[in-house]
């Protein structure tokens, strides 16, 4: 047995000859007995999509038939005679669009020339048959690079149409991230350029098409319909709100718990649960696998691995149009609370910064959210969500945080959540200027809105998470405060804030001082005494514009 973690090796023939190995060869055989024409599916990114179809090629392909047999013996799929009658029986054409990105329309054309360019390579041997004169010229000026980028729509189509006169056989498509180009797009602003050209680029190879046998298409989401399957009407799409097979992707507990065994680290499975666990997959539980690779092969140090495996440009998007009711949802969900939301399968990206359920479901499709349960109302599903684990609490965390940095730097906010705990009454106003200075238009704090200046300092806290319970908007004593830090500690200091707007500069201090006086009168700190806590610094706070105010009163 081999007990080297396959970091980044995501080639199925290669992990099965070095690596350790975790058998999920009985997915691809429940799989082979029953498949849609077109099967996408859409899990987080690295949850081991690119090995999963590897395993799919190397288990069909007709192509070295013989040899990958052997890659098989004593896995789930070998003791199966009829799944093993389907081994190398196919031609197999896959593409993997991990690497077609690009800053502008214009690079990501020249990605996409260089990739379908090397794709033709791989097969140039189809150039020996007898082809007819236009397609030949079609598939040279392909490998020259002289054909116009919109021919290249119908590439994947014409070379399954190639490739099956070739072999006297319909080949299967498998298609590895299919999304990566229309997220780029969307990320760098020419995603209706991509648009147009993706939809012929996937229709032509997917819908009726009389050369294919079938495709697997893997993804993060599933595009909307209308804008990138349009009229795909074979498509049958495995996700993490309708899921046939949850146990194909991610590690299950059984699979965690024998890696545990075989690697002699039993002792580190509370551990493993507390940090990549968490996922629920239609009712299973999944562990990240990429994390909990990752841990094993540094000596079982825990940290949050999955966060810098790429950009997280969708949760940044929730940074960008943050306002106190997106703050206190995700202060909810840091305390390990739940979100509630209407999901829905198809996406469009130009929905996420208008509909709040639009980017509810990338954030749980992506796997940054799981679903906890569900509700129906009204005949409707209502989906309840939550964090995970604490790999994506820090995610969470470390974006929010990451908002208040710019221009600023991380000990900037750590030094201005210090001055709060310690009662530092001018750096805190001074603080609180710089960052509305910096960091808040003018349309924002020209509109007097106590609720953005709300959302504005309630992000800050985030940075108090987990070792701060921070609430906000919550009932204590005989009212409502608006934001209060209370420690897990009852030794260590909290502190209480009330905000109140003011209608000029002039008004700023009366304003703190009545936020002040609102404390005492409605008594706030009984949420504080309740949980034993003593040592609370008390601020009133008053906003104009960019101008601030503090009143303070000490422990």
């Amino acid at each position: 047995m081999h007990t080297s973690m396959p970091i980044g090796i995501d080639d199925f023939a290669k992990v099965c000859a070095s690596y350790y190995f975790v058998d999920k060869t009985a997915f691809l055989r429940d799989f082979l007995k029953d498949h849609a024409e077109v099967t996408l599916f859409t899990r987080p990114r690295r949850f081991g999509k690119t090995l999963t179809l590897s395993m799919m090629r190397y288990f069909l392909d007709i192509e070295g038939a013989e040899v990958h047999r052997s890659l098989f013996d004593g896995l789930a799929i070998a003791e199966d005679s009829e799944a093993m009658a389907e081994q190398g029986t196919r031609p197999v054409l896959f593409l993997t669009l991990k690497g077609w990105k690009g800053l502008t329309w214009d690079i990501l054309q020249v990605r996409v020339r260089q990739q379908i360019g090397g794709l033709f390579s791989a097969y140039d041997m189809l150039l020996q048959d007898d082809l007819k004169a236009y397609d030949r010229r079609k598939f040279q000026s392909v490998l020259d690079d002289t054909c116009d980028f919109a021919a290249l729509s119908d590439a994947l189509a014409f070379l399954l149409r190639l490739m099956e006169a070739h072999y006297g056989k319909k080949p299967v498509l498998l298609l590895d991230e299919y999304d990566v180009p229309i997220q780029s797009a969307w990320e760098h602003g020419y995603y209706d350029e991509a648009i147009d050209f993706f939809r012929e680029f996937y229709s032509t190879a997917l819908k009726t098409n009389p050369s294919l046998d079938f495709a697997v298409m893997t993804g993060v989401l599933r595009i909307a319909k209308e804008n990138i399957f349009s009229a795909l009407n074979n498509l049958d799409v495995d996700s993490v709100l309708q899921m046939r097979y949850p146990e194909a992707f991610g590690f299950t507990t059984a699979e965690v718990g024998k890696m545990a065994e075989d690697l002699g680290c039993t002792d580190k499975l509370s551990e493993l649960r507390y940090w990549y666990d968490g996922y629920r997959f239609a009712g299973r539980e999944i562990y990240n696998p990429w994390s909990v690779v990752q841990y094993f092969s540094r000596n079982c140090e825990a940290a949050a691995y999955w966060v810098n495996t790429s950009g997280n440009a969708i949760l940044e998007e929730l940074m960008k149009s943050a306002d106190r009711e997106h703050f206190e949802a995700l202060d909810t969900l840091l305390q390990g609370g739940t979100v509630s939301a209407f999901l829905e399968e198809g996406v469009i990206y130009s929905d996420i910064g208008e509909d709040q359920d639009a980017l509810y479901t990338m954030l749980c499709t992506t796997g940054y959210l799981t679903i906890d349960h569900t509700d129906s109302v009204a005949g409707e599903t209502e989906y309840i969500l939550r964090l995970p684990n604490r790999e994506m609490r820090t995610l969470f965390g470390h974006e929010i945080v990451k908002r208040y940095q710019k221009g600023f730097g991380k000990s900037a906010l750590v030094a201005l959540m210090r001055a709060l705990l310690r009662g530092d009454v001018e750096r805190v106003q001074y603080g609180f200027e710089s960052y509305l200075e910096k960091l808040a238009s003018f349309y924002d704090t020209a509109k007097g809105n106590e609720a953005f200046y709300h959302g504005f300092v309630l992000g800050m806290t985030a940075i108090l998470v987990p070792t701060y319970d921070v609430r906000s908007n919550r009932e204590s004593g005989r009212g409502r405060y608006d934001l209060a830090a209370i420690p897990q500690q009852q030794s260590q200091p909290g502190f209480l804030l009330e905000f109140k707007t003011a209608a000029s500069k002039e008004e700023l201090e009366a304003k703190a001082q009545e936020a002040l006086d609102q404390m005492e009168t409605k008594d706030y700190l009984a949420d504080f005494r309740t949980r034993g806590v003593e040592d609370v610094h008390r601020y009133g706070i008053a906003f104009c514009g960019k101008k601030v105010q503090v009143a303070y009163q000490r422990p």
